[in-house]
């Protein structure tokens, strides 16, 4: 068997989970994929972690006791007792800034192609 030292999940042989095939493929395609899943082994799925403290089932009890007793119920909200979002940390959003436009930026910087610049140019031109 192979090593796979940086692999916690397959250090346990046991764990493993066996090797099996999707029904219904063209010939031949059923052996390729047992073979690829045999060549790097999946290791057992990870178990859900939990909070340190809370015990497993119990996170969506609406009627459990609150765990900050002392804070108002409008604590980061621009309203009410408390301190609003910026002392809370919140990030806020300026007037006019586009989310999606942002995002589309920083994939284009990461993967430059001429759709997505033309479609950067076309909605950029828009708000203009």
């Amino acid at each position: 068997m192979a090593d796979y030292s940086n692999r916690t999940d397959l250090q346990n042989p046991a764990a493993k989970m066996a090797a099996t095939a999707a029904k219904g493929q063209a010939y031949g395609e059923a052996g390729k994929q047992i073979a690829a899943q045999q060549a790097v082994p999946m290791g057992a799925s990870p178990a859900p972690s939990m909070p340190q403290g809370i015990a497993p089932g119990s996170m969506g009890g609406l009627t459990r006791p609150t765990e900050r007793p002392s804070e108002p119920i409008t604590a980061g909200a621009d309203f009410g007792a408390g301190p609003n979002a910026s002392q809370s940390g919140i990030p806020t959003i300026a007037p006019g800034f586009n989310d999606s436009l942002e995002e589309l930026k920083v994939l284009y910087r990461q993967f430059p192609n001429t759709d997505l610049g033309n479609l950067l140019s076309s909605l950029l031109n828009e708000g203009a």
